[in-house]
């Protein structure tokens, strides 16, 4: 496996298309942290934080689909810059009003949420004009799972140290800088320039016409939820031990377990379909949460969070290649931005439903809503195993410009047969 991504980065542009995304993204995959640090430090209370949070995810959850669209029907550089642009104004906005004003600084988050670019799905829908056939095309997704969980694993470190050195409005500054740089990055590149989207049938509904996409975005919703009561429950358990780098070190284990599990997941071949996979990931991902709720030591708790999150990166890889088996051909920036909506949806519901858990109950409250969001998101996959079995249209390839729709199998995978 270690071989096959060599093999990957070593083809012409993929190694500077996965840097610029997933620097571009920083300032999206540390928002909701570094928001709640502003507030907190701006001497706002935990129910205005996950507030804020979660204005700025529900921002996010309108305009990348909106966005998405206009990539699949525009081209990427005259969207995605453009919109990395806006989205850093009004963090900065945000950096330098404070919450003096606070209509003004739900405004600032507002425009950053709904500004920010959809690189995630945009760099899925390059894979295939960069890479040669669907086997490196999946296996390029697995190892995007992996590479994200570097950025939330640094992500968090990073804003705390910037935090520390300098201020939590600096944070926003300089997070936001770097996310514009990424974004320039990509969009210069050429497989960016040239990229068009597949023809697509004319429909209001564009991908959320797939019955199997629907499913797989109501259980990332749950998801999501989770993840983001983590964030809320996280400062919570940091401020209940007196120390505001602890909040740091579980984010980061977070990820670090995420990290580890993507590489395990990646590591050998699966047999079956992904969609029946999912289900097995997204229960064992389930189980992981249920133990924060006992809100231990320091160590073990860093523990915990690492466990919690190793069945994270395996799950997202595994819904890659789902929604590349469930989305309308000529949709492929739009269905994967409306799996990042639907994540950032839950996560700004998860900030909202954490503050107040936190203040009218406690800390374990709050980390009880992760493993309510999990559980949740386990019963959805399987109440909906029938639609996401049969996904709508025969294999398909559309090499150079579109995603594999329907044919689509993870990296060592076969379709119900061991290799």
């Amino acid at each position: 496996m270690a071989a096959g991504y060599l093999d990957i980065l070593r083809a012409r542009h993929a190694a500077r298309l996965l840097t610029g995304t997933l620097v571009g993204r920083l300032p999206n995959g540390t928002a909701h942290i570094a928001i709640v640090l502003f507030t907190r430090a701006e001497g706002g209370s935990y129910t205005l934080a996950g507030a804020l949070a979660a204005a700025y995810g529900l921002a996010t959850a309108v305009g990348q689909p909106l966005l998405g669209r206009a990539v699949d029907l525009h081209g990427q550089p005259r969207v995605q810059f453009p919109a990395a642009v806006v989205s850093a104004l009004g963090m900065s906005l945000l950096a330098f009003t404070g919450l003096s004003s606070l209509p003004l600084a739900y405004l600032a988050v507002i425009v950053a949420g709904v500004a920010t670019p959809p690189l995630e799905g945009g760099l899925r829908a390059l894979w295939p004009s960069v890479l040669k056939g669907e086997g490196q095309v999946h296996r390029a997704y697995a190892m995007d799972a992996v590479a994200q969980e570097i950025m939330f694993t640094v992500g968090p470190l990073l804003v705390t140290v910037l935090v520390s050195l300098w201020s939590p409005a600096a944070a926003l500054l300089v997070i936001n800088a770097i996310g514009v740089l990424g974004a320039l990055s990509v969009v210069l590149s050429e497989p960016s320039r040239t990229w068009r989207s597949a023809p697509r049938e004319a429909h209001w509904l564009g991908a959320l016409r797939s019955p199997g996409l629907l499913a797989l975005l109501g259980t990332f919703f749950f998801v999501g939820l989770a993840l983001g009561s983590i964030t809320v429950a996280g400062v919570a358990y940091a401020d209940d031990h007196g120390r505001e780098s602890v909040y740091g070190w579980l984010m980061a284990a977070l990820g670090l377990g995420a990290l580890i599990g993507g590489l395990a997941y990646g590591a050998r071949q699966w047999a079956g379909t992904p969609e029946r996979r999912l289900r097995y990931i997204v229960g064992l991902l389930a189980l992981g949460y249920l133990p924060l709720t006992l809100t231990p030591s320091v160590p073990v708790m860093t523990a915990l969070a690492a466990l919690a999150g190793v069945f994270l990166a395996p799950a997202i890889a595994c819904s890659f290649i789902v929604v590349d088996r469930h989305a309308p051909r000529g949709t492929v920036t739009e269905a994967f931005s409306w799996l990042v909506t639907t994540f950032g949806v839950g996560a700004a519901v998860g900030t909202a439903v954490a503050g107040p858990a936190v203040e009218l109950g406690s800390t374990a409250w709050s980390f009880a809503v992760a493993g309510a969001g999990g559980v949740a998101a386990l019963v959805v996959l399987l109440s909906t195993g029938g639609v996401l079995a049969a996904p709508s249209r025969t294999p398909a390839v559309v090499t150079g410009s579109e995603n594999d729709r329907n044919g689509a199998v993870e990296p060592g995978f076969s379709s119900g047969h061991k290799a």
